[in-house]
């Protein structure tokens, strides 16, 4: 394939197409108010990138739980509230043509106390003093991804993105080295599996025949086992419970050091499996048309443009006009975020990251 691939339409099985093969990441940026609402940055952030060219658009992690928090000044979709700065976030993101999903997000045991989060852990001893939720409060949490994307469809988004990575709950439960519970979500991979597929099923029963979901799985650390995850995506591909399968993948061009997969791509585990109608992309080090272009060619519908769209926020609209785009070398001097419209809140966090904003840069 050539880098003019990634323009070709991508139909999904339920509601419209993606005009191309290019989704935003889910980025944290923690611009919003400390009550979940959304803000004046937010929505320019939404506009910049709804104009940018992007076949599909994601928030940035959305706490279902006001108790789910995990990062300061984080989006939340937990209350009727918020519904105001979800709808205008929707309709930037349709006045720019592309489509629109909320990220579901639980800290569960991470939640920050500091910020009003209550640490949700899957097993007594992850965090010292909190006991382990109840089978009772895994399904309230259960029942908060639900509404959380009931309001999302309120709000004009096309779907939602549960978000299964990086060891936040949906992570946290699948994991072995997490879970040791001996109710219906602990124990053997398929229990493990169970809060996730809880949820998938959930919203699809909760939501209109045309919304969407896509569900976001790293397969890195937090002590996940690749053959198990390998399996359970398997199962929900072969079942077609969602639109799109997001693999969060720290780099697209890792190989798997040791197992069953020892010397393949990490991509290729996933990618050789039967799909059905499902769609599937990556993320990871993506930062050049070339290497969105070689995606496809590796198996991929879709890539996932995270780094690179902060950098430049109209990467698709760039590759289209250049097929030898490259982004601009990390780290970049603060000003120049500055002058492609960030605001100072998404500086700050992205000063945070290792080797994204030059130490020291006004």
């Amino acid at each position: 394939m050539s880098v003019s691939d990634l323009f070709k339409p991508l139909t999904l099985l339920h509601g419209p197409a993606m005009r191309n093969r290019f989704m935003l990441a889910p980025l944290t940026n923690q611009q919003s108010e400390h009550n979940g609402m959304a803000t004046e940055f937010d929505q320019q952030w939404m506009e910049q990138i709804g104009q940018g060219g992007y076949g599909l658009v994601q928030t940035c992690a959305t706490y279902v739980e006001a108790s789910g928090i995990g990062f300061e000044r984080q989006l939340g979709i937990n209350c009727d509230a918020q519904l105001d700065g979800l709808t205008q976030m929707a309709s930037a993101i349709r006045a720019g043509g592309g489509l629109s999903a909320v990220q579901l997000h639980h800290a569960g045991h991470r939640a920050n106390p500091l910020i009003g989060g209550i640490p949700a852990p899957a097993s007594n001893y992850t965090v010292p003093g909190v006991r382990a939720l109840s089978t009772e409060q895994v399904e309230r949490i259960r029942d908060s991804f639900i509404a959380g994307a009931v309001r999302a469809e309120k709000a004009g988004f096309d779907g939602i993105a549960v978000h299964g990575a990086f060891g936040w709950i949906l992570s946290e439960f699948m994991s072995p080295m997490y879970n040791d519970r001996t109710d219906k979500y602990g124990g053997n991979v398929e229990n493990r599996a169970r809060l996730t597929i809880e949820v998938i099923e959930g919203i699809r029963k909760a939501c209109g025949p045309d919304f969407q979901i896509g569900w976001r799985l790293s397969v890195e650390r937090y002590g996940l086992l690749l053959d198990e995850l390998r399996d359970i995506t398997a199962d929900i591909l072969q079942r077609s419970l969602i639109d799109y399968l997001d693999l969060a993948l720290w780099d697209s061009a890792q190989i798997v050091q040791e197992g069953t997969f020892k010397g393949q791509s990490m991509l290729s585990v996933f990618t050789d499996l039967p799909r059905g109608g499902v769609r599937v992309g990556a993320a990871g080090k993506i930062m050049t048309a070339r290497r969105a272009g070689e995606l496809l060619d590796e198996g991929c519908d879709f890539v996932l443009i995270g780094r690179a769209s902060i950098v430049q926020r109209d990467f698709p609209r760039q590759v289209w006009e250049n097929p030898a785009y490259e982004s601009p070398q990390l780290p970049v001097p603060a000003q120049y975020l500055r002058d492609g419209g960030l605001s100072e809140r998404f500086i700050n966090h992205m000063r945070g990251w290792q080797s994204f904003v030059i130490r020291g840069s006004l």
